[in-house]
């Protein structure tokens, strides 16, 4: 999958989610990757935040947390 599908569809995740407090916002947004995403597509949002994988798309302020905190429940 490219780094922009990943993008699209994190952004149109985050979009659902933006009216809820950001706490909340952000748990639902990773709560909804963890349990859809297959773990090769959540590596691939992880690439693009740490710069590995570009995208021509900006990621949404609560997708990136979203991947960071994915990131840190692996690393637990």
């Amino acid at each position: 999958m490219s780094a922009d599908d990943v993008v699209r569809m994190a952004n149109q995740i985050a979009g659902f989610f933006a009216p809820y407090p950001q706490d909340e916002a952000i748990a639902g947004v990773a709560d909804h990757m963890e349990k859809f995403w297959p773990p090769s597509q959540r590596k691939e949002l992880l690439a693009v935040v740490h710069g590995i994988m570009t995208s021509d798309r900006e990621l949404h302020p609560l997708a990136h947390h979203a991947a960071l905190r994915l990131a840190r429940q692996v690393d637990e």
